[in-house]
């Protein structure tokens, strides 16, 4: 099986260490939250929360909550528990997402629904939605209620817009954006949104953490489809192809699609809307988008992204935090060079 372009690990957690550290001691406080809210008499439901939960997730979504706070000089003790809101909301969409996907593996491990089934990933992944919201409730902030269930909202819109899109080789890069826009860069925006209210800042520097957070989002979304047509399962927590076998319409399919000849349609149009996928198939796959680079054009748009974000945090002054941040968005998009 070959590969789309040179896909190298590069240092792999440095672009973390600075977040990683600075928010460690409030991290060890999300993680005891996480733990003691995912507690039931119902037996399953610390089973199949904890399956995912402990299974080496970077946890980036709650540190970035932590890491916004802490960028503006929040001292409250509210950003625990949005964090750890933040987190469980991210588990939920995962335990959805695996069934809607028919996914096998998540986090280089079975998926839950593997080994519990879909009716109980479906249905934990919504106990942990109802704790999230408890918690934000408890923090007593109506701002940041608002910001996270509308983000909920938000999610599950994009999760319906990717439904209605599966399987459609004539999905628009616009489309396609919009979908990641709800999917996955609703959550960055509002993990790193709630930070800077908690803190009472300005309008103008909630709006920045609000535009990091999207713009993270997006550039976060759009490496991980370059990945997973020329990384390692090992990186992936998923096998490499998999976007391709569920059938999913992912930027580098729809810059293949749009650039390709009518042969090339024919073969996306066979395997991703017909399913008919054969031996060979997913090489071809591979050839295909080299031709036409849709795995390097896929990754400048994430350093596009990326930039953007960047530019927003230059409203802050120069601090620890600040560097850390800055860090997170190198880390995203340098996961593929």
């Amino acid at each position: 099986m070959g590969v789309v372009v040179p896909l190298e690990e590069k240092s792999k957690e440095a672009g973390l260490a600075g977040i990683v550290g600075l928010s460690a001691a409030d991290m060890e406080r999300v993680n005891k939250t996480i733990l003691s809210r995912t507690g039931s008499d119902v037996t399953m439901i610390p089973e199949v929360a904890n399956h995912l939960i402990s299974s080496g997730g970077k946890r980036l979504r709650p540190m970035l909550t932590l890491a916004t706070a802490g960028l503006c000089d929040y001292d409250g003790e509210g950003h625990i528990k949005l964090a750890a809101s933040v987190e469980f909301m991210h588990t939920a969409t995962l335990l959805h997402d695996d069934v809607v996907d028919q996914s096998d593996m998540r986090r280089g491990k079975a998926a839950a629904r593997m080994v519990w089934g879909n009716e109980a990933s479906v249905l934990v992944g919504d106990f942990l939605l109802g704790q999230a919201f408890k918690m934000m409730v408890e923090v007593g902030s109506l701002a940041c209620l608002d910001v996270l269930s509308s983000a909920a909202a938000i999610i599950a819109e994009g999760e319906v817009m990717q439904l209605a899109a599966a399987k459609d080789t004539e999905t628009t890069e616009d489309a396609y954006l919009a979908v990641i826009r709800a999917k996955t860069a609703a959550l960055f925006a509002a993990a790193c949104e709630v930070g800077p209210i908690l803190a009472n800042r300005a309008k103008a520097e909630i709006a920045a953490c609000r535009s990091y957070g999207s713009n993270l989002g997006i550039a976060f979304q759009l490496i991980d489809d370059a990945l997973d047509y020329g990384g390692s399962s090992a990186k992936l927590g998923k096998n490499v192809g998999d976007d391709f076998r569920e059938g999913k319409i992912t930027l580098p399919v729809v810059l293949s699609f749009r650039r390709g000849t009518d042969a090339e349609r024919d073969f996306w149009r066979r395997t991703l809307e017909k399913g008919d996928v054969r031996d060979g198939d997913l090489d071809t796959a591979f050839a295909t988008m080299r031709r036409h680079r849709a795995i390097e054009d896929t990754v400048e748009r994430a350093r596009h992204y990326g930039a953007m974000a960047r530019d927003a945090l230059e409203l802050f002054p120069a601090s620890a935090w600040k560097r850390a941040l800055l860090d997170v968005v190198e880390f995203c998009v340098s996961r593929v060079h």
